[in-house]
């Protein structure tokens, strides 16, 4: 990932106060209101390096886990790592204390192995680590190579970054905490789906496979990436109301009586009622699928006899994904159908059971379904 770069004779002197001010309000504005850990990272090296009037500025972070430190905002490259401690950033982390140079090469704890691989040639370079709401090191601000006449960071440089690590730090750690209970949230789902989805083996990687055929149809739909994956963590949760139906009614090996199927039929508005409670957007989006995903174009379907474009696109995409898995799937009371048996009867259902544009889709993007079938195949399928 890429920052835009200064262009050379952008600046001649140092900023303004109103020029930096301006600079201020206008990043921290887009910082408090983005929640994607990336765009983030962007945002705070672009501050970063506009305030100081860098050629770059790199956003280093901790990872624990591999005891090393890594940037994704980094011009020219991609993820770049380095072992915790080393080089003139580590060395700012692991201190706490901001390093500024006028040239890199006559300090020994720079490594001038990235300036080799690029060309690029590294000279002043100011380090400024930030911190957490508790004061704890999560990474630091590097800017390299000064713009402005005299190439070198002053001390006002440094009281300028430092006040953006201040904000950025305490903003970032608020980000990643907000990816990480979106991420928890989307693990804890898929974990639920399973168990609504008949607490059997037998059932195997369906709610996995639902989920990535109904993100594939969304985007063939023409559905932004984040409403797409929006569903792709929803889907999951489609049959989580079969919680509330007994066993003797999910692991029945015939066919259901009249008053067993009316009570299996429940588990929509059951999983409904379990979801549509919560303020959170990925549960609201799980509550219509659960509600809705047994629902037919021509309004045949249950609970609510919906017909057509009433059907929220949500439990339209995810309809088809259901029932196509299903169909494939071994289970307890029946055998796994053939492809060409499946195909046909998707097209015959076309405009009937299904939304013929969600029909069409699926066959435009029938390779891509099939290599996901087969990426999450069951673990009891033969091959």
């Amino acid at each position: 990932m890429e920052e835009n770069q200064i262009e050379p004779d952008a600046y001649k002197l140092d900023l303004s106060p109103e020029q930096m001010l301006k600079i201020i309000f206008e990043y921290t504005a887009k910082i408090a209101n983005e929640k994607k850990l990336e765009t983030v990272l962007v945002l705070m090296a672009n501050l970063g390096r506009e305030m100081v009037v860098a050629d770059r500025c790199t956003v280093w972070l901790i990872d624990a886990a591999r005891n090393e430190l890594f940037t994704v905002v980094a011009l020219d490259a991609g993820e770049i790592r380095i072992p915790y401690g080393s080089g003139l950033v580590g060395n700012a982390i692991s201190t706490g204390q901001p390093i500024f140079i006028d040239d890199a090469y006559e300090d020994p704890r720079h490594n001038p192995d990235h300036d080799k691989q690029t060309g690029y040639r590294t000279r002043s370079i100011m380090t400024i680590p930030f911190r957490n709401n508790q004061g704890e090191v999560i990474g630091a601000y590097q800017a390299i190579n000064k713009l402005t006449e005299k190439q070198s960071f002053s001390a006002m440089d440094m009281e300028y970054l430092s006040l953006a690590a201040a904000y950025s730090g305490k903003s970032l750690e608020s980000t990643m905490l907000h990816a990480e209970i979106i991420e928890t949230q989307k693990e804890i789902i898929l974990a639920m789906g399973h168990i609504g989805e008949g607490r059997s083996k037998e059932t195997g990687n369906h709610v996995k496979r639902v989920a990535q055929y109904s993100y594939i149809l969304a985007i063939g739909l023409g559905m932004s990436e984040s409403e797409a994956d929006m569903l792709r963590s929803a889907s999951p949760m489609h049959d989580i109301g079969k919680v509330a139906i007994p066993d003797a009614i999910l692991q029945k090996p015939g066919k259901l009586t009249a008053e067993e199927y009316e009570q299996m039929k429940e588990h929509a508005t059951i999983g409904y009622r379990l979801l549509r409670k919560s303020k959170r957007q990925l549960l609201q989006a799980a509550a219509i699928v659960a509600w809705q995903h047994h629902e037919k174009w021509d309004g045949t379907g249950y609970p609510q006899g919906l017909a057509g474009e009433s059907i929220h696109i949500y439990g339209r995409i995810t309809a088809l994904a259901d029932v196509f898995d299903a169909l494939g799937s071994s289970r307890v009371y029946k055998e796994a159908w053939s492809m060409e048996r499946i195909l046909a009867l998707v097209k015959e259902e076309r405009g009937r059971h299904f939304d013929p544009r969600v029909v069409d889709v699926f066959l435009e993007q029938l390779p891509s379904i099939l290599d996901v079938k087969v990426l999450y195949k069951d673990l009891l399928e033969t091959e």
